[in-house]
Parts: structure tokens; C-alpha cells; sequence
């Protein structure tokens, strides 16, 4: 099939999302991409280039089966913008986040306006995909309230519509990208194994990720006298969290990384160096970072909420053996912390937590996806008319 493939956020996660969708599907793609910058105007506005981009494809001689769009795109706009010429084929919307359930900095407030953005892309898409089944709970526990907010007209029956037409699918990544650089570290190089253990934070450096509460729980380690060493990595902007910096200063001799890694290459090295990776999140639609640590082999400590239980089989949950994977609160993963780096708790086989996120690579996920765009297609498909 053909696929029109809309991204007007073609940066970060969502640029190797798709890179990685195109390069493994059995679909021919056609991306339509801008900059990642400026969000809100590319909500906004981006529909308007987007289409413009779109109908010089169909004018070349590009002639989509399914047009499948992000959350990012104004779809209401861009298929106005395009008819008729693409109004007969099928769409799907894929929910990478939402503006609706998006946590916010303390002391700001919510600009319903994207929020409302994303549903009626809901509306005008033929097929809603969320990228965990958390993230689809809790947009649809959100949508009605968002709804009623409004003075009339407020369409509540449309949130079952979306429901029904709606379905989950996990990221694709290219985790077999990190095998290369397994192991590359002389043996008297710091890596995983060594004493003491290796903790690694390799999330964005922004408040949703709370970083604060994972320096709480390693200070309060570090004050009863627990050893290790960090690896700060992870994306950080002009305004980063003080807690960064406050940490550098204390343990600045035994960090063994702080900042971005400027390349895929140095990242993945981080990851299969580190012992231990934790989350102390207080939102994640799905955890990108986080699962490609457990393919390198970091012993996850994870709090038992948000898409992390779904993301790792029931059976290690809290494994025979071997430390515990999820935490119920900061006293939990500071006792699992502590039990870990004294050496009286065993993190998870390297093995065994390779086969955590082995399913979402897109060697083997792409077939899910492939199937996906095929259904919707043949299912939203306009009859041709046939003439005698």
C-alpha cells in the first residue's frame, strides 16, 4: 500500500518513530515533515503547509491507500485543506501524547485550545491509535470532563464514537541498533558488575520525569552510607532542573557521566555500562528511555503506575530471586535501592531483561503495524463506482 505519513513534529522520539516504521514496513511511505519547533504553532498552523505539501505529492503522482497522521496534526484543517482530492481515503491518528492529560509546570495553566485540537482530530480520523493502553484510560477518562466544560453543544456521545474506533499499539524501536556496543570497555574501565554499582538516569531533564525525587531517594541512600555512582544522561534544555546541579556538586567524583550524549553511539554505551535504571516519573504515556536501558541490560526500578506495568510482563512484577521491579512508593524503591546496592538483593538476569522490550523491536513489531494500516484501508475504503 501507499501511506501519506503526516509528522509536523519530525524531531526527537517522533522522527525515529517513524524513521524506523518506514525503514521496516512493506508499505511504501511518503513522509510529510517539519521542523520540531514551535509547537503550538505547528498544532495551529502546520495543517495549512502540510497540505500544501500533500497535494504536490498527489500532483506528482503519489496516490495513498491511508494517510496516517500524529497527534501534532490539525487533521480537521489539513483534510478541508486537501479535498477532494484525499477525501476518500481512510485515516489514521496516532497518539504519541495529548495536550489534554499532558502534565504542566507547577503554576501554569492549561490552554484547552490543543486539547481540543487533538479531539476533533479524534472526530475526523477513521482510526485512533494510543501508544499504551495508559495513555488511552486516561484521555478517555479526560475527554468527558473537558466536554462538559463547555457551555452547550458539548457532543458527549461522541466520546463512546471515539472509544469504539480506537485501539492500542505499542512503540516500535530499533533496539537491535544498541547490540553493537555491548560490552565495548576494556576490563579496567568502569561498566556494569563493578563495585560499587552503577545507577543511571538517562531521561529528559524536565520536571514531568521528577527529577527531584530520584536525588531525594539517592541522597537519603548516600546519608545511611550506600555506595555507587551515577550516570546523569538524558535531554536537557536552556532551563533545567537546579536538582541537576545541586547533585553535581555533591557527587561530582563519582559521576561517570552528566549531560546529553551527543551521539547514538556514546548513548548506548552509557546504557550497557550502568547496573540499575530508575523512574521516579510522575507522567509517561509510554517510556522510551527507560525500556531502551532494559534492552542493555539495567535492572529496572519503576513505580508501579503510569505505562510501566503494562510494559513489563506480569511474571516480573516482583520475581522469585531477583530484586523487585515496580515500587509502590519512595520508602519501597528506597528499601529496593538499598537492599540492591549492599548486595542483598540480585538484579534481573541480563537475559531476562533483554526479553522485556525484545517484542517492541521493529524487526518483529512492524508486522503489527503493517497489519494495522491494511486494516483500516481495506475497512474505511470508499466504494468505486462501476459503470456499464
Amino acid at each position: 500500500m501507499n501511506v501519506l505519513a503526516l509528522e509536523p513534529w519530525y524531531g526527537g522520539s517522533h522522527r525515529n518513530f517513524l524513521d524506523g516504521l518506514m525503514d521496516h514496513s512493506a508499505h511504501t511511505f511518503h513522509p510529510i515533515t517539519m521542523t520540531a519547533r514551535f509547537w503550538k504553532w505547528r498544532m495551529q498552523g502546520g495543517a495549512v503547509t502540510m497540505a500544501r505539501k500533500a497535494l504536490q505529492a498527489v500532483e506528482d503522482g503519489f496516490e495513498p491507500d491511508v494517510i496516517f497522521a500524529t497527534d501534532m496534526v490539525h487533521l480537521p484543517a489539513f483534510l478541508a485543506l486537501t479535498r477532494p482530492h484525499l477525501s476518500e481515503v481512510p485515516v489514521v491518528a496516532y497518539f504519541h501524547e495529548n495536550q489534554l492529560t499532558y502534565p504542566l509546570p507547577e503554576g501554569t495553566e492549561r490552554d484547552y485550545t490543543y486539547a481540543y485540537i487533538n479531539y476533533q482530530s479524534c472526530l475526523a480520523a477513521d482510526h485512533i491509535v494510543f501508544n499504551s493502553q495508559f495513555h488511552y484510560e486516561e484521555f478517555m477518562e479526560a475527554l468527558p470532563i473537558l466536554l462538559r466544560a463547555f457551555p452547550d453543544y458539548t457532543h458527549l456521545h461522541t466520546v463512546q464514537q471515539i472509544r469504539e474506533r480506537s485501539s492500542v499499539l505499542h512503540l516500535g524501536m530499533d533496539l537491535q541498533a544498541h547490540d553493537a556496543y555491548a560490552g565495548e570497555y576494556a576490563p579496567h574501565e568502569w561498566g556494569p558488575g563493578m563495585t560499587p554499582p552503577i545507577v543511571l538516569w538517562n531521561q529528559r531533564w524536565e520536571y514531568d520525569k521528577n527529577p527531584e525525587a530520584f536525588f531525594r531517594i539517592m541522597n537519603r541512600l548516600d546519608d545511611v552510607g550506600a555506595t555507587f555512582r551515577l550516570i546523569l544522561a538524558g535531554e536537557h534544555f536552556e532551563e533545567q532542573p537546579y536538582e541537576f546541579d545541586r547533585a553535581f556538586e555533591r557527587y561530582a567524583e563519582r559521576i561517570l557521566h552528566y549531560g546529553y550524549a551527543e551521539d547514538f553511539e556514546e548513548y548506548s554505551r552509557l546504557l550497557h555500562r550502568a547496573d540499575l535504571v530508575v523512574s521516579t516519573s510522575i507522567h509517561e504515556f509510554f517510556g522510551i528511555a527507560i525500556m531502551e536501558a532494559i534492552y542493555c541490560g539495567c535492572h529496572p526500578l519503576l513505580p508501579n503506575r503510569l505505562s510501566y506495568p503494562e510494559l513489563v510482563p506480569e511474571s516480573l512484577h516482583r520475581p522469585l530471586l531477583h530484586a523487585p521491579v515496580l515500587y509502590e512508593d519512595e520508602d519501597a524503591l528506597f528499601e529496593t535501592l538499598f537492599a540492591i546496592l549492599k548486595g542483598d538483593e540480585r538484579p534481573l538476569p541480563v537475559d531476562t531483561l533483554r526479553s522485556i522490550p525484545e517484542p517492541l523491536d521493529w524487526r518483529q513489531h512492524v508486522a503489527d503495524y503493517d497489519a494495522l494500516l491494511t486494516d483500516v484501508a481495506e475497512r474505511h475504503a470508499k466504494p468505486v463506482a462501476v459503470t456499464t
